[in-house]
């Protein structure tokens, strides 16, 4: 099975740093949005695939924009949303990287699923800030769900912490911040 992991468009949140950082709900810019869409040239959707898309505005933005037109499966879920990366102690997650609820995703996305194999708790809570062990079993619960899929590949629309994460476990080795993807960025893993 092949992941690929691809972070969100340029959003609101990282346009007057660090004060815009204390925005919730950013929204793509029109760059992000414009990137979004190039994604259509890289990575072409058809009806077959499947993308999972982490619980926030700009990451659901980025899939609506990328998949326009196409009928594939959207599924929204917190095994792929915001992680510090590296983790600090006693830090607190940012309002840009608060979770959105359930109802409002549904109201605001309503094409997309809500991933059901997700724990309640990961909808609450999230990993932003969790220890590296409960994150790797968070991770191993999700990559175990897509393997169960029976998918040559999988997309998956989410953030530059929680993909260089990701990329870190499965690849078996450390990596740094100079390891994030840009922004609409992407990485192929094979499992």
């Amino acid at each position: 099975m092949e992941l690929i992991f691809i972070r969100h468009g340029e959003a609101e949140h990282t346009l007057d740093l660090p004060t815009s950082l204390k925005m919730r709900n950013p929204s793509l810019t029109k760059k992000g949005m414009d990137q979004a869409n190039v994604l259509k040239e890289n990575f072409p959707l058809t009806h077959e695939d499947i993308v999972f898309i982490s619980p926030l505005v700009r990451t659901m933005q980025t899939a609506l924009l990328w998949s326009e037109g196409i009928h594939c499966r959207k599924i929204v879920t917190p095994y792929i949303s915001p992680r510090m990366f590296p983790i600090l102690p006693n830090k607190q997650t940012l309002p840009c990287d608060e979770m959105m609820g359930k109802e409002r995703i549904i109201d605001l996305f309503p094409s997309y699923e809500l991933d059901v194999n997700a724990p309640f708790s990961l909808w609450h809570e999230g990993f932003n800030t969790v220890v590296e062990e409960k994150f790797r079993k968070y991770a191993e619960e999700f990559l175990s769900n897509c393997s169960q899929l029976q998918k040559e590949k999988i997309y998956i629309v989410s953030h530059d912490g929680t993909i260089t994460s990701y990329r870190q476990l499965l690849l078996g080795r450390e990596l740094s911040r100079d390891d994030f993807p840009k922004e609409a960025g992407w990485f192929r893993i094979n499992c």
